[in-house]
């Protein structure tokens, strides 16, 4: 019975430290040393590799390291394989930090004040009360839900919009994409936290940039494909928008001289918003295991139907 992780080898050995303590009984092996690939029933990766079905006769979950699966190949994980997602701790601690953090910097103008800075030019920006910037969520998931709570300390008016309905107090709650354009008027920052799905991809897009407050910002923590560059472009370019933080992109990494590179009101950061914290991972697969032999409801089982 062992698991096998394909992923960061360096957060691996990590891992296989924190396997061998918590649970001594399950053997645990790094890509590419697979051992016997029959004795390999649990697989955790970034990318699974390929031909799971064949080289791994006897699997029986399948793990994504990262909270979200767009970018496995679903149809190469046999459908009676269940999916998993990561749903561990680490993962929404980060994700809050790096929200909140450019949530704050947008609202207060770090971005221009570091053009500014860069053409040795002193002149003030008046500041914007909190309580007179929307700040909205798209994608009430686990992180969603997380990143609305902790912003709450600060004054925002908050709003969230999702595909089904959620209630979250102190956060005024859109379902549905007839509901996108009310949500999208009062949304002075927005933040994508969407998965990505055929429905969400190219979802920020000229359209809704156009439904937006002018002068807005953009903090984009969901996936690269959710933008239409050249969309984006026109909107900092008009006005439209007045800022941007992209922690995703399509590819990743940009290729050299990417317009994203050198734009003064778009902050890059290499996907790096949220990162899976080993120590408290292990134990989120331990108890999906455990949950899986007692023939238990799986937390972070994707429906693939839906792509998350």
């Amino acid at each position: 019975m062992t698991v096998l992780y394909k992923a960061n080898m360096v957060r691996g050995a990590e891992w296989a430290r924190f396997f061998a303590e918590r649970a001594p009984d399950v053997p645990f092996r790094l890509w590419p040393d697979i051992g016997d690939a029959a004795d390999v029933r649990y697989l955790v990766a970034w990318v699974p590799p390929d031909d799971i079905a064949t080289t791994f006769p006897n699997l029986e979950l399948v793990f994504s390291v990262g909270a979200g699966v767009d970018q496995f190949d679903a149809t190469k994980v046999p459908a009676h394989i269940p999916l998993v997602r990561m749903l561990e701790p680490g993962i929404a601690e980060t994700m809050v930090e790096y929200v909140t953090m450019v949530v704050l910097a947008l609202h207060r103008d770090l971005l221009h004040f570091i053009d500014q800075q860069k053409q040795q030019l002193w002149r003030e920006i008046r500041i914007t009360p909190a309580k007179r910037r929307g700040v909205g969520v798209m994608g009430l998931g686990q992180l969603g839900q997380a990143v609305l709570e902790r912003l709450k300390a600060f004054g925002f008016p908050l709003l969230g919009w999702n595909r089904s309905p959620r209630d979250i107090a102190g956060v005024t709650c859109y379902a549905g994409p007839d509901t996108l354009p009310d949500f999208l008027a009062q949304s002075d920052i927005l933040v994508c936290l969407l998965p990505l799905t055929d429905e969400t991809r190219g979802i920020l897009n000229a359209d809704l940039f156009a439904r937006l407050p002018r002068g807005a910002s953009l903090v984009n923590v969901g996936r690269g494909p959710h933008l239409v560059e050249a969309d984006f472009l026109a909107a900092l370019d008009s006005g439209a928008l007045s800022g941007a933080v992209l922690d995703v992109a399509d590819p990743e990494p940009l290729p050299e001289g990417h317009p994203f590179w050198s734009h003064p009101r778009i902050l890059l950061t290499p996907h790096n918003a949220s990162m899976t914290t080993p120590d408290t991972a292990v134990d989120f697969v331990l108890d999906v295991i455990d949950r899986h032999r007692r023939g238990e409801e799986l937390p972070g089982r994707v429906d693939r139907s839906r792509g998350y």
